[in-house]
């Protein structure tokens, strides 16, 4: 037993110590012999070898534990070493990162209403049917819900679906006159090469006096941002339906790809749709109290803008984090 002793002291990897361990307590080790001689012996003979056994089991275990200790610690300190940086090495220059494009398109878009006073105001991602619907002239079962598919919770709560409950606790919170627009993320269940579940909006809101804002402000402020946003491009209004607005309209702009010639991404039309708008529904301003005022509202993605601008073709690629993609945003 001296020389399996000695070998355990003088082994230097963990694979020559597993093999002693097992020469001496596997099933057909040392110790498994010694207690198949157990069973033979009777008496006073018997006590005294079960014994004698146990203390030198004992004694082994404890010499294994303390060289597997040892031989860990000189492993994990080798690989320490390998793995080891020296910093006084390198002298590189750390070069500045780039913001995410989809944030870099929402900066761009709050600095021009911030210029043109408007302020910004923020609301909770996790909303209530009133301030997401019904405020908004979409009581319960009305058909126009179905086109913002909701993420639900248990106790009627739910997703934001757009970033016009803001405009609901912000016109509920203080009286008109009102200059504001809301970005955030927004959340609806969908998911193809034009939609994520979640994404950005940037909605604005202009309330005052019954007869000082019109439909022809609105288009004032629209055709100046889409020109801030884009270049010289052309606008046009075509109308459209959105439960809270009426009139409504959609903003195109001339495709920017093809100087409005007609290519793919326009569908050959030589438009691009990019927002929503229209005068606020009066049904809105009944729900929360206002009277003998009038406003006007616009919508658009932030996505939407960043891929245009970007010339990114898939939706999904900005929520990816391909480096192959970001990497050109530096």
């Amino acid at each position: 037993m001296k020389e399996i002793e000695n070998a355990i002291v003088a082994c230097e990897s963990l694979g020559e110590l597993d093999k002693i361990r097992v020469s001496l307590f596997g099933k057909k080790g040392h110790f498994a012999a010694q207690f198949e001689a157990l069973k033979k012996l009777e008496g006073d003979a018997k006590k005294e070898f079960a014994q004698t056994l146990n203390v030198t089991k004992e004694k082994f275990l404890d010499l294994l534990n303390e060289k597997k200790s040892a031989l860990e610690a000189i492993m994990i300190e080798s690989e320490m070493k390998k793995s080891s940086v020296d910093v006084t090495l390198f002298n590189q220059e750390s070069s500045a990162g780039a913001l995410h494009p989809v944030m870099d398109t929402m900066d761009k878009i709050i600095e021009y209403f911030v210029s043109m006073n408007f302020s910004i105001e923020e609301g909770p991602l996790v909303e209530d049917d009133f301030h997401n619907f019904e405020a908004l002239n979409l009581p319960k079962y009305h058909p126009a819900r179905d086109m913002q598919d909701t993420f639900y919770f248990k106790d009627s709560m739910l997703l934001r679906t757009h970033t016009s409950p803001v405009q609901i606790r912000t016109m509920l919170k203080q009286s008109a006159p009102i200059r504001m627009i809301c970005p955030g993320a927004v959340f609806r269940r969908d998911f193809d090469i034009t939609h994520t579940p979640m994404f950005h909006q940037v909605e604005g809101l202009v309330v005052d006096k019954a007869g000082k804002v019109s439909f022809a402000h609105l288009k004032f402020i629209l055709e100046d941002f889409l020109k801030y946003m884009f270049g010289d491009v052309k606008v046009r209004f075509r109308p459209s339906f959105f439960p809270f607005t009426e009139p409504s309209a959609e903003a195109d702009i001339s495709c920017i790809f093809c100087k409005g010639e007609g290519c793919r991404v326009c569908s050959h039309t030589g438009w691009l749709e990019v927002l929503g708008c229209g005068v606020v529904d009066p049904n809105v301003f009944k729900a929360v109290g206002y009277k003998d005022v009038s406003g006007y509202a616009f919508g658009l993605g932030v996505e939407r803008f960043a891929m245009l601008l970007h010339q990114i073709p898939d939706l999904r690629s900005l929520f990816e984090g391909d480096l192959r993609l970001l990497e050109q945003f530096k």
